[in-house]
């Protein structure tokens, strides 16, 4: 009998690797689901790499058994047909799948079933990436996929929390509730970010109009003056502060090449040690500690991770797999590598408490709320109040934030601006002087 590869995921997420003996690969799929497993992959044995079988469950038309689609493709055949999609877009903004979402947890909850529900929203979306993926969902399911399989096809728009969000709800029968629950989700980590993105803007926009002002002012205002005060001053000498001031102005104005090509190595560096695994880990441990935007990337990030864990887990995702996709939607190393931990312990059937206390990255009081959480059998509940409690910390600290760097900020453009022009009127106010002096008239 042929001996077929597989890789597939048991109940609580985790990958398992096996051979198994079938008559086909319609056959091993079966066996497989049987046993409990979730094949992702089953490729023929005897034959090496050369056939990768990706196995989707599907539902027989006019039957209630669930059936096997398998579509087969020769690998390295994976580019598609037709012309460049280089330049094509291929993500949805979140807003956008927001709307989509709640929308499309409306209709189900009004009645109607879900194909129909997905011609409704692809006939009236007006975004042309999202309602060509409407049109794929919706062929997907009405050829025997279910909603959560299809909208794997698109890792782009939907990620793995919605996805396993999506499979909890077909499981349990409660898709309606659980797109639901998804659109809330969506609507609050969108809430959430605009509240630090706001907080975060302020300052670099400042900066950057600073800059853009000090450039101005050292190419093209201060050669003015000093051409003015060697007319006027000869050779006699200049204030310290306004020699400084000239100087930085001849070296930008002599080496504004050398000037550029540096801000643009600092840029492509800052980019590449950013985008390495060393870099996102030094920068995101900087992002907790900073003095005052600190408090508020730790605040928003134990928002998103109780929120995120504690809207999979109410959801019926297994805990396991909850954490594993919690700790891929981090967005902070720091917090991932906490949550991983957490994941380890839970896997030895410890407590989530101890690892989340060893971390040094939850405060008390999430930890207390935790413990209580576990103690009462009530760990979702808890982690969604957690969530709305920092959601509120991060709306007081933002107002904080932004009171506080107001004035900063026209403090530093005044000290900038006013650096530049008290040195240029140093001169000035000498030669009044020396004017003014009995005799200076006539020098």
């Amino acid at each position: 009998m042929p001996k077929f590869d597989y890789v597939a995921l048991d109940a609580r997420g985790q990958e398992s690797r096996g051979t198994v003996e079938a008559s086909s690969t319609n056959d091993a799929v079966a066996g497989l689901r049987k046993s409990g497993l979730f094949p992702t992959s089953v490729t023929d044995a005897g034959k090496g790499g050369g056939v990768a079988v990706a196995v989707a469950v599907a539902k027989k038309a006019g039957s209630g058994s669930g059936g096997v689609a398998v579509a087969v493709a020769q690998k390295g055949k994976a580019k598609s047909k037709g012309g460049s999609k280089f330049f094509e877009k291929t993500t949805v903004e979140s807003a956008i799948l927001m709307i989509f979402t709640r929308q499309l947890a409306t209709l189900i909850d009004a009645g109607l079933p879900l194909l129909r529900g997905l011609d409704v929203l692809g006939k009236q979306e007006k975004d042309p990436v999202l309602k060509k993926i409407i049109t794929s969902i919706s062929d997907a399911v009405q050829s025997g996929s279910t909603f959560s399989e299809s909208l794997t096809s698109h890792p782009k728009v939907f990620n793995r929390l919605y996805v396993n969000m999506v499979k909890a709800g077909e499981l349990g029968g409660v898709l309606d509730v659980v797109l639901n629950r998804l659109a809330e989700f969506q609507e609050k980590a969108q809430k959430l970010r605009n509240k630090v993105k706001s907080a975060m803007t302020y300052p670099v926009i400042v900066l950057a109009i600073a800059m853009i002002i000090l450039v101005f002012l050292l190419a093209f205002i201060v050669p003015k003056f000093e051409q003015i005060f060697k007319d006027l001053l000869g050779n006699k000498p200049l204030p310290d502060l306004t020699r400084i001031i000239m100087g930085l102005s001849g070296n930008i104005v002599a080496n504004w090449y050398i000037v550029l090509a540096a801000v643009i190595a600092l840029v492509v560096g800052w980019k590449m040690f950013s985008s390495s695994a060393k870099g996102q880990i030094t920068l995101d441990k900087l992002a907790l500690s900073l003095p005052l935007f600190g408090d508020l990337t730790r605040k928003s990030s134990i928002s998103r991770f109780s929120r995120t864990l504690g809207t999979l887990v109410t959801s019926g995702v297994p805990i396991l797999q909850a954490l594993i996709i919690t700790r891929e939607t981090a967005g902070n190393s720091v917090i991932a590598d906490a949550v991983t931990k957490v994941h380890d312990a839970v896997k030895e059937g410890e407590s989530i408490v101890t690892p989340l206390e060893a971390s040094g990255v939850f405060p008390p009081i999430v930890i207390s709320m935790v413990d209580v959480g576990e103690e009462t059998g009530q760990l979702p509940d808890m982690l969604l109040k957690v969530a709305d409690v920092y959601d509120d910390e991060v709306d007081t600290t933002v107002e904080a934030l932004t009171s506080l760097l107001e004035p900063l900020m026209i403090v530093f453009l005044a000290v900038i601006v006013g650096t530049i022009v008290i040195a240029l009127f140093l001169p000035m106010v000498d030669l009044l002087k020396n004017m003014s002096a009995p005799g200076g008239a006539g020098g």
